[in-house]
């Protein structure tokens, strides 16, 4: 199957190659986590290195903020729009999701550029607008239109919280509707804050199953090894690793023996 790379060499990895090409994927996590970043560095990589237009969709910040923020990573996203390979898109979820003669906002910028990707940030801004009830039917209309125009989405939802191993991401099942889950983190260890990132659910593919730690760097997001000396890091109680600590003082018993 076709794969949508993020080019995020360890994130791909992860993926078995990356995303599945048409799926929605949610990106969920707390405020702070890096969610903006990692969409933009996935639009970005789009653009420069798989050459796939993409469109930027954004209900909280202002345009100047996500070009600013951009170009603290040397991302142009002006040019990029001069270019025709990207479009930012600042509106609110009710204009998003009303259909106006049967045309859609999205409608005339994906005639323009022809995108491949689309990030929407955030899905979970769509509960300031619609009733509860309405949620999911709502939504699941978004994601279907995104997948009739053969875009692949990242869709970001705000979480206060993510602990323990099993959980509902949203407290409305939204998880049900994307094809993709991946979490972000932030985790204390040995009273220091660090960030963990998780594919919790990829529909029709396998995937690394581990926590991995990142950060966020210069260049974007920067995925590191998985936390193998440590256990219970979702449920909030990190601590170190009954069995590696245990493999380690038996590798330098053993080796002191050998001497």
């Amino acid at each position: 199957m076709p794969r949508v790379q993020t080019s995020i060499p360890e994130l791909d990895e992860m993926l078995k190659g990356g995303f599945m090409q048409g799926d929605a994927v949610m990106l969920a996590g707390s405020a702070g986590t890096g969610k903006t970043t990692l969409a933009l560095q996935y639009l970005v990589n789009g653009v420069t290195r798989s050459r796939e237009p993409g469109i930027y969709v954004t209900f909280e910040q202002l345009p100047d903020q996500i070009y600013r923020d951009a170009n603290n990573f040397n991302w142009d996203l002006r040019k990029m729009e001069e270019e025709n390979k990207f479009r930012l898109i600042c509106t609110s979820p009710e204009l998003l999701l009303e259909a106006d003669g049967g045309e859609n906002l999205l409608d005339a910028p994906i005639k323009e550029i022809h995108p491949r990707r689309i990030v929407i940030d955030s899905l979970s801004h769509l509960e300031m607008y619609i009733a509860e009830k309405e949620m999911r039917k709502e939504a699941y209309r978004l994601i279907m239109y995104l997948k009739t125009k053969d875009l692949s989405s990242l869709l970001i939802w705000e979480t206060p919280q993510i602990i323990g191993t099993s959980f509902s991401v949203t407290e409305v099942g939204m998880s049900f509707l994307v094809d993709c889950i991946i979490i972000l983190k932030p985790v204390e260890i040995q009273s220091s804050m660090r960030k963990a990132l998780a594919v919790l659910k990829m529909r029709g593919s396998d995937h690394d199953k581990r926590l991995r730690e990142f950060d966020i760097t210069p260049a974007g997001i920067k995925v590191m090894p998985p936390f193998t000396d440590y256990e219970g890091i979702m449920t909030g109680s990190p601590r170190k690793s009954l069995t590696n600590e245990a493999a380690k003082a038996w590798a330098s018993a053993f080796g002191r023996k050998s001497k």
